[in-house]
């Protein structure tokens, strides 16, 4: 009865308040000027100070799911340290209420020279459970580990898949009222990783307070009601998730051209990076199997594509334990810059994929007398979940299309348009 109570008076109050909070490094050009620094005790100054993060005002109430986006080196990783208390403030200070469980990177807090079960029961006790809540709960974690086999030898034997899958499953089962996930943390592969996304939504869904750092735009928009974007350790924006998206989507691009600008002269060719090849990688029970790019009917994975008038198909196909969700499928057409053009997924069609018994299944996305302009373009596939959001597999690259263009128009499209004297 005192956690339900503890929990309606937490609603009433911020689950996270910061009030001019910032985080400042001192940094030396060598080790003996730390000691110069004691001994001259600040009558001189043999540092310099970098601010990882610095006047930040935020205000977090209970229930929100949280994104926080930024290039590396942002300050993003700064703020959850000091939300977590792994951190001390320069100045400013936070406040946090409720039960917290951090994901902030791998193993942190292990001992590495405790075994698994010792391990359990030293961090949920450092999460705030008691003696009789951690014996009550300690067969779930284990179970949900997936890792019983090995959960008495010490750590440091461990995998790093098995440090992750341990982690995670500690975090959850203290029933936190604030979790926070650092994308540093992965949470393993294959049916772990399914599972692991399934709980994190059942706490989303019964109104735990979410925060979520990662470079995935398309996972913040989608999981998140609120998003932060943190530049230089200072916040950039704050708000409605799509909005705060595109504005630093808008910044990326912005920032991607100038850099294009300047590091090719006028002339060269622009070489993209390696590429996956299609079958990629599967991150869960459900993995593309085969992708082709047919170019007016003829498959080709490097194709001239004549403006406005040819169709690209691209012909997916992939294979699913039977046993979950159907999966859904993205295509994007983006830049060799790496700019997302545009895209295209069956779950914002509302088209449903059919599977065999087996799991197996195909579908195609047709682009009918494509409107892109001159240039050079790439395709890739997306294989996620059946809401769009977790990630299974990718393909990057499956197909490079060199559109060829009459007339002199510049940009990305062809927009439909008409002209008409006033």
């Amino acid at each position: 009865m005192s956690l339900n109570v503890s929990r309606i008076s937490a609603s009433l109050q911020p689950a996270v308040h910061a009030d001019g909070l910032g985080k400042c490094y001192q940094l030396y050009p060598q080790p003996i000027d730390r000691l110069k620094q004691f001994l001259w005790r600040g009558r001189r100054q043999y540092y310099r100070e970098l601010w990882a993060l610095q006047g930040i005002d935020l205000e977090i109430m209970p229930g929100e799911v949280i994104g926080i986006i930024g290039r590396n080196g942002s300050g993003k990783s700064t703020l959850l340290q000091l939300i977590c208390g792994t951190l001390t403030p320069t100045c400013g200070k936070v406040e946090v209420n409720g039960r917290l469980a951090a994901l902030l990177e791998l193993g942190a807090g292990f001992n590495p020279e405790f075994t698994g079960r010792e391990n359990i029961w030293l961090n949920a006790a450092v999460m705030g459970l008691t003696r009789t809540e951690i014996a009550d709960r300690i067969e779930q974690i284990i179970t949900f580990s997936e890792i019983r086999d090995f959960i008495d030898q010490p750590v440091k034997t461990y995998s790093s898949g098995m440090y992750v899958r341990l982690a995670f499953s500690v975090a959850v089962s203290i029933d936190p009222d604030i979790l926070i996930i650092d994308e540093a943390l992965s949470v393993g592969d294959g049916a772990f990783a399914r599972k692991s996304f399934n709980c994190i939504m059942q706490l989303k869904e019964s109104g735990r307070t979410i925060l979520f750092c990662s470079h995935s735009l398309f996972q913040i928009e989608s999981l998140c009601s609120r998003a932060l974007w943190i530049d230089h350790g200072k916040l950039m924006a704050e708000g409605d998730a799509k909005r705060v998206v595109s504005a630093y989507q808008t910044f990326l691009d912005r920032s991607v051209l100038a850099a294009t600008e300047q590091a090719v002269p006028a002339g060269d060719e622009i070489v993209s990076a390696p590429l996956i090849s299609a079958g990629g990688y599967a991150f869960g029970r459900a993995h593309l199997d085969k992708v082709v790019v047919y170019i007016d009917g003829k498959a080709d994975s490097d194709a001239i594509v004549i403006s406005g008038q040819s169709t690209v198909r691209v012909k997916v196909s992939f294979v699913s334990d039977p046993a979950i969700p159907c999966p859904t499928v993205a295509v994007t057409i983006h830049a060799m810059d790496g700019r997302t053009l545009t895209s295209a997924a069956t779950w914002e069609d509302q088209v449903t994929l059919e599977r065999t018994l087996n799991g197996a299944g195909q579908i195609s996305a047709i682009f009918e007398r494509l409107p892109l302009l001159k240039g050079e373009y790439l395709i890739t596939v997306y294989l996620l979940c059946e809401q769009g959001i977790h990630l299974y597999d990718s393909a990057s690259g499956v197909a490079t299309l060199h559109v060829r263009q009459e007339g002199r128009l510049q940009g990305y499209f062809a927009v439909p348009h008409a002209w008409k004297a006033n």
